[in-house]
């Protein structure tokens, strides 16, 4: 229950800190793109600063949520960070939301509560071998870096779609790592400073928040979270179970499985087509 909660302030922090850089990246030239002057115009941004302290509280309430469960139960819930972020901006806008939108966001949340149901995810009790977190690595980069190059072939909404799947694979792989110094920092806090665990984690969550940045530069914020939310889940649950040896249920269960998984990419993409539908790809009110 204590991982659930964080978890949940998690996906409220990260929802603050999507809408608040979203609003900083306007202002930014598309020739940044790619290029690290991207962050150094952000850096000069209030809001910019805003959400990125709003993304280290939430880095906090993770790491407290993976230390008392699995990846395979705290990072599916963080896919209600897609409400969140919907409902904050329709507060900064002013707006109310429509029955089509609440219904997109019950359809998210059935699906969350199906896939959790079914899979009932268990916390794993295998320390992965280095070989493992080398081929984690190796298979992360490479569809990173194959998602990157197809994005920089395009331009708008696709790049955006295609560079929030990256990063949420990007802070995904960072929770998996975030996971790993907790059990080194529980086995002997000194030895936290000189292992490698820290460093990628340090370095897996910079490039993916560098990504995050390149997706909210390029598209909608409604197109960019649902990739954003969908991907980090998924492949939380694949990291779990393939280096943790975290446990979810098979057999007959893997219907159900694909049911909630199935309702949560509906009701992602329903949500994001309703709000844009109201107010705009931008998320400003239509005149």
């Amino acid at each position: 229950m204590i991982a659930v909660l964080l978890a949940v302030l998690t996906a409220a922090c990260n929802a603050l800190s999507s809408v608040l850089q979203k609003r900083a990246t306007r202002a930014v030239p598309e020739s940044d793109a790619f290029r690290l002057a991207l962050i150094w115009d952000l850096i000069r941004n209030p809001l910019w600063l805003g959400g990125l302290g709003a993304l280290i509280g939430g880095f906090v309430f993770q790491a407290a949520a993976l230390n008392f469960g699995g990846l395979a139960l705290v990072q599916p819930i963080l896919v209600i960070e897609l409400p969140f972020t919907m409902i904050l901006l329709s507060c900064m806008l002013r707006v109310m939301l429509d029955r089509k939108t609440w219904l997109a966001v019950g359809i998210l949340t059935a699906g969350l509560t199906v896939l959790l149901a079914s899979a009932n995810p268990t916390v794993g009790d295998r320390i992965p071998s280095p070989v493992e977190w080398m081929i984690a690595m190796i298979v992360t980069v490479g569809i990173i870096g194959y998602l990157v190059m197809l994005a920089k072939l395009r331009h708008g909404e696709s790049r955006a779609v295609l560079l929030g799947v990256a990063s949420g694979l990007g802070f995904a792989f960072t929770a998996a790592l975030i996971t790993e110094n907790t059990r080194v920092f529980a086995e002997d806090p000194p030895s936290l400073l000189t292992t490698w665990p820290l460093y990628s984690m340090i370095a897996a969550g910079l490039v993916s928040l560098f990504l995050l940045q390149n997706a909210l530069q390029s598209g909608s914020l409604v197109t960019v979270q649902p990739a954003l939310n969908v991907t980090d889940p998924v492949s939380s649950i694949g990291y779990g179970v393939a280096l943790f040896g975290e446990d979810i249920r098979l057999g007959p269960w893997v219907m159900l499985e694909l049911l909630g998984l199935g309702l949560i990419l509906y009701g992602s993409v329903r949500l994001a087509r309703s709000f844009v539908h109201r107010h705009g790809e931008t998320g400003a009110p239509e005149k």
